[in-house]
């Protein structure tokens, strides 16, 4: 790595997070590691010019307060540690914060602003070229911003080693597999294997209302699909994944517990025979986007809202039946339609609807109804840790409404989702 690097690391406050875009919004490398880090795993940290301790009043775990060892202390490396043992607390203010992080990177530690996409891409395909050398890597392209991204860094990297395969699981968004098809066997030209486990996944699903389960049974599912897959060709050793860094940080460290499992962290089977490829592991959404930006990837494809890897099948919520996830797949594309003609479409960072299994009494041609609510959910965010709820004009909502209850079988209700990340997630599973 040729970046200049500021360690996190974690003692459990969950500024965290937000500390590590803003230092790398100065161009300084940082990552978040684990308050325990031995003097080994320092020393094969490359580029380490300081580290930062911030746990907050969280430094206290189980009853027990910790803290940084001997490795951190003794290492000769500057070290802030701004919220223990009588230091000043983080500046309140937004612009004293930055000038005090900005005196601790650039001036106690010297780093130099060398943090860009430019340099991270010729980074990553180098260790991709290294850690794959002539073998072939296999790809779940979902069509996603993160798959599609790591598909054209591994097309950089290793070209037509590379085999994306698209898995229709039945969760997808309404035209999806379609478009997938159209866009990467057609128009750019990628080795494309489309897989149609719409019935496998939809069974294995049957029943199952717990959202770790479901996440775990989509993830190990995918994962069988791609061994099935890999045994038809030759030579393939490698699952490649559009791992990105709030995955990672929100299924939990040592001292942080998990928000949600994520399928591509914490669902893979432990007889899993591939090696991962995870070039996207210590990027946020938004650098992930300026990564496929860098790497030529058509704005359509580099700002689309993101979908996550278990699909409408976190947004189905509870036990998964086929009716409801129509439903769920028609309102949503209601919404999507409705948000372009109103040029929110590229406005608003992530839209979507989801329905509870719940139905309330309602009235459908002059008769009671037991039917299902869709709720909508507009969130804007940087960095998907933290999100704000768009304010999406009233009539509008009526509008979509109105569409949504007259179109979309089973439903007679309509809700917004008015809450912030912070205290909600964005997916309601």
């Amino acid at each position: 790595m040729k970046q200049d690097m500021i360690l996190i690391l974690d003692l459990g406050s969950e500024e965290n997070p937000k500390i590590a875009r803003e230092i790398r919004a100065m161009g300084v490398y940082t990552e978040i590691h684990a308050h325990d880090i031995t003097a080994q795993e320092l020393a094969a940290l490359p580029g380490v010019k300081g580290i930062i301790l911030n746990g907050g009043p969280n430094r206290v775990v189980d009853g027990v307060e910790i803290d940084a060892g001997e490795a951190v202390y003794g290492s000769g490396l500057p070290v802030l540690c701004a919220d223990h043992k009588g230091a000043p607390a983080w500046p309140a203010d937004g612009t004293l914060r930055e000038a005090a992080l900005r005196d601790f990177v650039f001036g106690t530690c010297g780093a130099q602003a060398n943090w860009n996409m430019e340099n991270f891409i010729a980074d990553q395909v180098e260790l991709i070229r290294r850690q794959v050398g002539d073998k072939k890597v296999l790809l779940a392209l979902s069509g996603g911003v993160d798959s599609s991204v790591v598909a054209a860094l591994l097309i950089k990297a290793i070209g037509k080693q590379l085999t994306c395969v698209h898995v229709n699981h039945g969760l997808l968004r309404k035209g999806e597999p379609e478009q997938v098809v159209q866009v990467f066997r057609h128009e750019m030209d990628a080795n494309l294997i489309y897989v149609d486990a719409v019935d496998r996944f939809l069974d294995k699903l049957a029943g199952v209302a717990d959202p770790e389960r479901k996440r775990k049974i989509i993830g190990a599912e995918f994962i069988r699909v791609f061994e099935e897959e890999a045994r038809k060709l030759e030579g393939i050793e490698f699952l490649a994944q559009g791992t990105i860094y709030p995955d990672i940080i929100e299924s939990g460290t040592k001292t942080v517990k998990a928000v949600k499992s994520h399928h591509n962290v914490g669902g893979l089977p432990e007889d899993l025979n591939f090696a991962l490829v995870e070039p996207l592991k210590m990027l946020f959404k938004d650098e992930v986007r300026a990564c496929g930006k860098a790497l030529g990837l058509p704005d359509g494809m580099v700002y689309r809202q993101p979908f996550p890897g278990p699909g409408l099948g976190v947004r189905c919520l509870g036990a998964i039946t086929r009716d409801r996830l129509e439903a769920v797949r028609e309102s949503d594309a209601i919404l999507r339609e409705e948000f372009a003609k109103n040029g929110l479409e590229g406005k608003v960072w992530q839209y979507f609807t989801a329905i509870p299994d719940l139905k309330s009494v309602g009235v459908r041609d002059n008769r009671r109804a037991d039917e299902w609510c869709v709720i909508i959910r507009a969130v804007n965010t940087v960095d998907a840790m933290t999100a704000t709820v768009e304010n999406v004009p009233f009539d509008l909502l009526q509008h979509i409404t109105a569409r949504i209850t007259a179109e979309v079988k089973g439903v007679n209700r309509v809700l917004f989702d008015l809450t912030p990340k912070p205290t909600g997630t964005i997916e309601w599973e």
